[in-house]
Parts: structure tokens; C-alpha cells; sequence
């Protein structure tokens, strides 16, 4: 079986190895607290891109990192929050109001639902290679851009915007033009020693002497520097806008009047039924894609079952339409910062979700003094692992039909956005395909001697077969004897069949003898052709 066909098995047991809870729990540990620190900014920030409630991009953070972690079958995706829904999400608010589009998301999780039972998985199998490793790499691009302005102390666009164009009027390349502008000194020396310090604990040496995760570490250090620098008056102080912003919640009331609930009477209007329709499509799509690149990246080589992760993803966005939260997908960035944290199981993803919430629940003060430059950093050096030179140096030595779709995924998603971009890449890796579809034989030439020639059909004619076929046929001189054996055809189109009607039917008049074999259930008798 070859391995596309094993993969349509989406629901079969792998074979793969996975550690038990007591062999991983120290590298889940570990790595959950590096995709919670990556994680907090990303579901604040992509709930003010949304123009929703901050509270409501916490509850998907922590719905997705329990529930769905819990329901899923892939051993290291992480799911939250989207920032490829964030347009999607603003126009529904917009229109709908937010109880009217929490209805819209409950109802997104059931079709989602729908989908997983109807075994819709499949079709992530479908992306070529260099389309999800340029996906990987586009987006490793993107956090870089996107987060050295925050590293500078420039945080006008929210964290986890990542489209070309902001919601503060600005592009990314503007953004990166503006900062230069706007730097802060302090800000850039917290990201300057946080990214020198994960440079250093990711070496070999420094293995057995890490024994806290270096993310964890660098946010340690980053509050007691900027606490240092306010202490002393200095002008290095970050306050403001250039801290996590988390909403504080002291008691039980003000969390129930922090989260809304769905309207149901909006299950009468046909704009909700749309905006469903639409989200859960795009965050079925955008899910199953991060699952197969987050399987790319499993060291352990593990496969997830596709239909299992859209029924899990439902349940959670149906969760969060009840919750108040916003739309959740698999996503690529935390998911690729638990797979370099080091995580071994989905036990990772489910202990990050639990300090989300024990981060909205008990320590907002504390963690609402952890400057974004630092968080930027651990971005940053995630983002280089992404977006490292010998993925591309790997693609150009597998020649140009793997590279340019490869190089045209980075561009486009850079340009546009996640889907745009994987659509362009996508569109890119097909034209290549259809190229060689043009130029592969559609027969063989299996004899010939002086002027009988004796040709074999493949067993699939599709109408991509026609112009090889028709420009072989018109090309045999006056006097030849064609015999034309298609005993192998398992499938022969129109548009082939009436190649062959038409060499038939100009045959005689060329003087030229054509004889079929084996095709008589396809309409032609041997010795000559049906009409």
C-alpha cells in the first residue's frame, strides 16, 4: 500500500510509539508552561483583533487546551484561538452583535461535528509537501516580522494579528518601518538578553544544566529586570501598553459577568446559519492543515486520525458558542512551540489550558507585569526555527516543481493571509502536476518494425491523455499498420474515445490500417472501431 493510501485510514490505530505519563510528564511539563507563556498574549491579542471581549479569547485558550486536548487524538497540536479567523470573526461581530454570533460559533461546532462522522479528514491528506512546509515557513516569517516590533517596545498592532494588513492602519511592512521610530531601549535590552539566553539553553551543553524551561526563565528574568528598572526611577521601565494586559477578575460575579452566552432566538436568522457554514469550513480546513504540519514536525514521526480531531475541535467550538468564546482551530504557532519545548504527549497541551485558567483566576496581578518584549522573543526564536534556510536549501535540491510551490506558499501567505496563501501555494504544486500529467505517456510504444508499430494504452485516459494521444496518432505515415492494444485501460474518457473514433474514421482515407484489441466493453470491437 502506498503511503497516501495508508493515510485515508484515518481512524486506524498507528503504529507509532508514544511514551507513558510517567516517562513524559517532565518534557509535558515543561513544554506546556512555554506554549501558556506563548499562548496568553496570542488569545488576548487575537480577541482585540476580533473586536470581541478579552475574556472570550481565555475561554477558547483554556477550552481548547482541556477539552479539546483531552478529546483529540494528536499527541502535540495545540488548539485556540485563530488569527486566520480574525477577519471572519470582526465582520460577524460586526453585523451579528456578539450573544447572536456565539450561536453562529455553537453551531459551527456541530458541523463540525458533522464533518468529523462524515469522515471529511481526508482532505488534509490532499496539500503536497511543500505546500505545508512553506505554510511552516511562512508563518515562522510572519512571527518575525510581526513580533520585532514588539521586541522594540512598538506594540500598536495586537498580539497575534499575523495578515499582511493591520487593524491599526498599518502593514507589516509599515509596522517594521514605524518601529525603527519607536524604540524602546528597554524593551530591546529584555528581548536582546532573553533571545541570548534561549540561544544558549538550546545548546547541548546546557542540557543538563536547564532544568527550568528557558522561556520560563527569560520571563523571570524580564519582570525582575523591568521591577529593577522602576525601582530606580530609570526611563527603561516598560508600563502600559508594553505589559500583558489581563482582565482581573476577584470574584466569582465578575467572572460570570465577564462571559456572555449565545442567543438562541438567533436560530431563526440566515446570517447566523451563514457565518456557521463559513466557520466551520475554514477552521475545519485551517485545523486539518495544522495537524498535518504539526505531524511533520512530531520527531516520533506519529500520524493523528483527521476525523477523530474535527469531531474534538467540534465539541470545543460547540463549548465555546455556549462558554462565550471565540472560534478555535488547530494552530501552528503554539503547536510548533510545543513540538521545539520538547513535549511528548497531548498531556502538554492539556496542562498549558489549565494554566490559562489558574492565569485568569488567581495570578492576573502577577502576570500583568510581564513585559511583551520578552514574550516577543520566545516568538522570535520559535519563529527562526520555522523559517530556518535549510528548509529552503532542502526544497531547491529537489528541484524546481518542489521549491517554487514552496517559495510561492512563503510569498503569498506573507502577502495575503494563512488560507489565501495556502490556496496560491496550493494552485502553484497543481500546475506542476498537471504539467507532468501533459508530458507523461499516455501509451507505449511496445513494437515496431518497418511500418507496423503496435502501441499499448495506459490504464487511465483521462482528457489530460488527449493531446499525446492525438498529436502520436496523427503523426503515423500512409501505408502504416497500427494495432492499438487496450487490454490494460481501466478507464478510458470521452474525450479519448473520440480520439481514437476520429483516427479511425481518417484512417482510411490516409491509408493507414488500424486494428483494436481489448477494448470491446468500452464500445470497440476488435478489429476495428464501434460506431
Amino acid at each position: 500500500m502506498s503511503g497516501s493510501e495508508a493515510r485515508t485510514h484515518l481512524d486506524e490505530p498507528t503504529a507509532n510509539w508514544t511514551p507513558s505519563f510517567r516517562q513524559s510528564w517532565k518534557s509535558d511539563a515543561g513544554a506546556s508552561i512555554v506554549v501558556f507563556l506563548v499562548a496568553l498574549p496570542l488569545c488576548l491579542g487575537i480577541a482585540l483583533a476580533s473586536g470581541a471581549p478579552l475574556m472570550s479569547g481565555l475561554v477558547t485558550g483554556v477550552i481548547g487546551g482541556i477539552v479539546v486536548g483531552m478529546a483529540s487524538g494528536s499527541h502535540l497540536m495545540v488548539s485556540g484561538p485563530a488569527a486566520g479567523l480574525t477577519a471572519i470573526v470582526l465582520a460577524a461581530i460586526t453585523t451579528l452583535g456578539f450573544p447572536a454570533f456565539l450561536t453562529a460559533v455553537l453551531l459551527a461546532g456541530f458541523i463540525q461535528i458533522a464533518l468529523g462522522f462524515l469522515r471529511a479528514g481526508v482532505i488534509g491528506y490532499y496539500f503536497p509537501n511543500a505546500v505545508i512546509r512553506g505554510m511552516l515557513g511562512g508563518i515562522g516569517i510572519i512571527i518575525i516580522l510581526k513580533q520585532f516590533p514588539h521586541a522594540v517596545g512598538y506594540d500598536a498592532d495586537p498580539e497575534g494579528d499575523e495578515t499582511f494588513t493591520q487593524i491599526n492602519d498599518e502593514n507589516t511592512f509599515s509596522a517594521l518601518y514605524n518601529a525603527l521610530d519607536r524604540i524602546e531601549l528597554g524593551a530591546v535590552i529584555m528581548s536582546v538578553v532573553a533571545l541570548a539566553i534561549l540561544v544558549l539553553w538550546d545548546r547541548p551543553f546546557m542540557k543538563r544544566f536547564a532544568i527550568i524551561p528557558g522561556a520560563l526563565l527569560v520571563v523571570v528574568l524580564g519582570v525582575v529586570l523591568n521591577a529593577l528598572f522602576a525601582a530606580s526611577g530609570s526611563t527603561l521601565t516598560l508600563s502600559g501598553d508594553h505589559l500583558v494586559t489581563l482582565p482581573i477578575i476577584s470574584s466569582w460575579s465578575d467572572l460570570r459577568s465577564a462571559l456572555s452566552g449565545p442567543d438562541f432566538s438567533a436560530f431563526s436568522n440566515g446570517a447566523v446559519w451563514t457565518t456557521a457554514l463559513t466557520l466551520g469550513i475554514v477552521a475545519s480546513l485551517e485545523t486539518l492543515l495544522s495537524l498535518e504540519a504539526t505531524d511533520r514536525m512530531d520527531p516520533l514521526k506519529r500520524e493523528a486520525p483527521a476525523n477523530r480531531e474535527l469531531i474534538a475541535q467540534g465539541i470545543g467550538n460547540a463549548l465555546c458558542g455556549l462558554a462565550g468564546g471565540l472560534p478555535m482551530t488547530g494552530v501552528i504557532v503554539r503547536s510548533s512551540a510545543n513540538v521545539y519545548a520538547g513535549a511528548k504527549t497531548k498531556a502538554s497541551a492539556i496542562f498549558h489550558g489549565m494554566l490559562l485558567a489558574i492565569a485568569v483566576l488567581a495570578v492576573p496581578v502577577l502576570l500583568n507585569r510581564i513585559p511583551l518584549a520578552v514574550l516577543a522573543s520566545i516568538l522570535l526564536y520559535t519563529g527562526w526555527k520555522l523559517a530556518h534556510p535549510r528548509q529552503l536549501t532542502y526544497f531547491i535540491s529537489r528541484g524546481l516543481h518542489q521549491w517554487l510551490p514552496f517559495v510561492v506558499t512563503i510569498v503569498a501567505i506573507l502577502l495575503t493571509d494563512l488560507l489565501k496563501g495556502i490556496a496560491i501555494g496550493l494552485t502553484t504544486a497543481l500546475l506542476f502536476i498537471l504539467m507532468e500529467h501533459l508530458q507523461s505517456p499516455s501509451f507505449q510504444v511496445v513494437s515496431q518494425e518497418g511500418t507496423r508499430s503496435r502501441l499499448k494504452l495506459n490504464e487511465h485516459l483521462t482528457f489530460l491523455s488527449k493531446a499525446n494521444l492525438s498529436t502520436a496518432l496523427q503523426q503515423f505515415p500512409a501505408g502504416s499498420e497500427v494495432e492499438v492494444d487496450g487490454s490494460y485501460v481501466k478507464r478510458i474518457d470521452h474525450d479519448v474515445a473520440e480520439v481514437l473514433r476520429e483516427f479511425r474514421t481518417s484512417a482510411a482515407e490516409r491509408m493507414i490500417t488500424v486494428r483494436f484489441i481489448g477494448l470491446d466493453s468500452l464500445g470497440f470491437s476488435e478489429g476495428g472501431l464501434a460506431h
